[in-house]
């Protein structure tokens, strides 16, 4: 990393890109766990379309995770993305429920 006076901030721009990193893994394994129906239930886009944008953050965050390189636009449009999903998408995508619901009243399982 260096030495000299800019070394504290040069460790801290690498612990955010690992804890930068750490949310677009979250948002990543999230969104492959999910049905794809759910995607489209929910009004969102599609989950093929989910896993392209979180997977190209996952990688942009991995890089900037290995070799520091936080202060990127690109590294910052990742974590965005990924925020995205954690934000508006995984509430709605999480409430879909799969079968339908066969035995459900309309305050709950009967």
């Amino acid at each position: 990393m260096g030495g000299g006076a800019y070394a504290p901030l040069a460790y801290f721009f690498v612990a955010l890109a690992v804890a930068a990193f750490v949310v677009e893994t979250w948002a990543f394994v999230d969104a492959i766990t999910r049905p794809p129906q759910a995607y489209t239930a929910s009004g969102k886009q599609t989950k093929q379309i989910w896993l392209i944008i979180l997977g190209v953050a996952f990688v942009l965050g991995l890089y900037a995770a290995v070799y520091g390189g936080v202060t990127s636009i690109l590294s910052v449009a990742a974590f965005v993305a990924a925020a995205i999903y954690l934000a508006d998408v995984r509430p709605k995508v999480k409430e879909y429920r799969r079968g339908g619901g066969t035995s459900n009243g309309p305050y709950g399982p009967w």
